[in-house]
């Protein structure tokens, strides 16, 4: 039984930015979930596991290009396929 719509490993760090030197698009075919502390969150822009962050967006604060800045959360990062 083989199956024709394996799902990539997922990586160490992955941006959902597609401008990212993190970005892979074929992770983004499927549902990318990510637990954070024990809880899952679902505003999370960018993660690595090793150095155990993630980066959400400020709800209000902007970069000079109108992008939201990031705000660099630390603690346990466990990435999964929903």
């Amino acid at each position: 039984m083989s199956d024709t719509n394996s799902k990539p490993t997922l990586p160490d760090r992955l941006s959902g930015n597609s401008r990212s030197p993190h970005f892979v698009a074929e992770c983004f075919d499927h549902q990318v979930g990510i637990r954070f502390n024990g809880k899952e969150r679902t505003d999370v822009e960018e993660y690595c596991i090793s150095e155990g962050w993630v980066k959400i967006a400020s709800p209000k604060a902007k970069d000079r290009f109108g992008q939201p800045m990031l705000i660099t959360l630390k603690g346990t990062v466990e990435a999964f396929y929903i």
